[in-house]
């Protein structure tokens, strides 16, 4: 059981990186920029975070589930998360990597994404409570350890993997770093822009009563 919970842990955390987000283009850009070694860096510290991440959402996931606009703040502190890491990206497409970086730069870095990832809110919430309602991990204070572990593990397989495709399609197109930090800021604006009209068409378009009911009877 155990170790069952422990693969749960890192299939659904793997899938969970698997689409393009804030925290995967963030260290395509470090990789493509800073080299694998401290693409590596980024990872390590950012995999310690989502442990403690997944371990406070979990074992809090029933009582997030009912604050109702936790995902308007979560909306809104991704549109100035995106829009600050697209900023960033769009200033600094023209400068050459640094010839050298801190040994730490990319430590400090991953730990301070770890904190700064909202977006693993819902999605600890929606799946932490599909696994526990229908029993998939138990609720106690080891298994959300086991569980919280692969949750890392996870993590840290999927993003190793996207460093690792960066590192490839660099090498095999010979894309300059302009071209590449300019996609990169463009697709941080693009998701900005998401969560705006996502907001907006919610404001306008509010859900029902019973589909309102609804949803919170699901997370």
């Amino acid at each position: 059981m155990i170790l069952l919970t422990f693969f749960i842990g890192l299939i659904a955390n793997f899938i969970g990186y698997v689409p393009p987000g804030n925290i995967n283009l963030t260290l395509v850009k470090i990789t493509i920029n800073r080299g694998m070694k401290q693409a590596l860096q980024f990872i390590i510290a950012f995999s310690i975070v989502e442990f403690f991440f997944t371990y406070i959402i979990m074992y809090a996931a029933k009582w997030l589930s009912g604050q109702v606009k936790l995902d308007i703040l979560i909306d809104w502190v991704m549109v100035v998360l995106f829009t600050t890491l697209g900023t960033i990206t769009w200033l600094h497409r023209n400068k050459p990597p640094a010839p050298k970086y801190s040994d730490t730069a990319s430590l400090r870095y991953g730990l301070l994404m770890g904190f700064l990832n909202p977006v693993q809110v819902p999605f600890w919430m929606i799946t932490g409570t599909y696994l526990i309602t229908h029993e998939w991990i138990a609720v106690g204070w080891l298994a959300l350890i086991i569980f919280s572990l692969g949750s890392a593990a996870g993590a840290f397989l999927c993003l190793f993997l996207y460093a690792r495709f960066a590192q490839y399609v660099q090498s095999k197109f010979a894309l300059s770093n302009r071209i590449i930090n300019t996609a990169i800021a463009i697709l941080f604006f693009a998701f900005a822009a998401y969560h705006v009209v996502k907001r907006i068409y919610l404001a306008t378009h509010p859900p029902k009563k019973t589909e309102q009911v609804y949803l919170q009877k699901q997370l």
